[in-house]
């Protein structure tokens, strides 16, 4: 029985050099890992810079007689491409974003249904709030009323950012990535300027009280799904980090 003890060592012995050569070598590519972690980190900076100067620093700084040129249609494109411009720098930044949150073992990053609903909820209530009050001006239910170019110049631009944001989600929910849960407080927290300047736009408009307050009712809205947002962010994180604690607890 000794030769036929050999023989079977030696099978083992094969079988598990096999396996040990099949395994990848995490000591290979753990430093190219390091390295791509290391040159990912300047775009930690080039990220927010790139939203700073599309996004904030034209809103702040340009002031509003330069864009502004009554109620004209020249006013309203004008306020359109400002608001491309930020849309091209949140869509740089929420691709780099992604780059920088992406690892090298794929995982699932499907925002829950809830989640879902209450986005969609959110803005196609944002979306119907401004029209439903446009149709009650144009019915005579509030006085004195609002030309239409008057309320384009005001809520426009409005309407085609709430629009590319509710595209964005749906593209960062089909694509699983990682940046979903940014992605909303991205545009709302510019919806934040992008209103308050519409204030400012109906002092030069001499637009009613109606429609000031409505714009004011607007940024509330916003401000309180907004904080929703962010308290989300804090439970996720939150969450993640138990999940994470968990398991590393049933691994020992």
């Amino acid at each position: 029985y000794a030769p036929e003890n050999e023989e079977t060592a030696n099978i083992f012995e094969s079988m598990n050099s096999s396996q040990e050569l099949a395994k990848p070598s995490t000591t290979k590519t753990e430093p190219f890992i390091a390295q791509l972690q290391y040159l990912r980190k300047p775009l930690w900076l080039v990220g927010p810079a790139i939203l700073l100067l599309t996004g904030v620093v034209p809103t702040l700084w340009l002031p509003i007689s330069s864009i502004f040129m009554g109620p004209t249609i020249a006013t309203l494109l004008s306020l359109t491409g400002l608001d491309c411009i930020f849309n091209l720098g949140a869509s740089l930044f929420l691709l780099i974003a992604d780059s920088t949150a992406r690892t090298a073992q794929p995982c699932c990053n499907k925002p829950p249904h809830a989640y879902k609903f209450w986005n969609t909820l959110a803005n196609v209530t944002g979306f119907l709030v401004p029209l439903l009050v446009l149709f009650c001006s144009r019915r005579g239910l509030l006085e004195p009323q609002l030309p239409f170019i008057s309320f384009a110049v005001l809520l426009g631009p409005y309407f085609l950012l709430l629009s590319v944001q509710m595209l964005t989600e749906m593209l960062t929910w089909h694509w699983g990535s990682p940046v979903w849960l940014v992605a909303p407080v991205v545009y709302e927290a510019y919806r934040l300027l992008q209103l308050m300047r519409g204030l400012g736009l109906g002092v030069e408009l001499a637009a009613p009280n109606w429609m000031v307050h409505t714009v004011r009712g607007l940024v509330c809205g916003w401000v309180l799904v907004l904080g929703v947002q962010l308290m989300r962010i804090a439970w996720y994180a939150g969450f993640t980090s138990s999940l994470a604690s968990s398991s590393s607890v049933d691994d020992y």
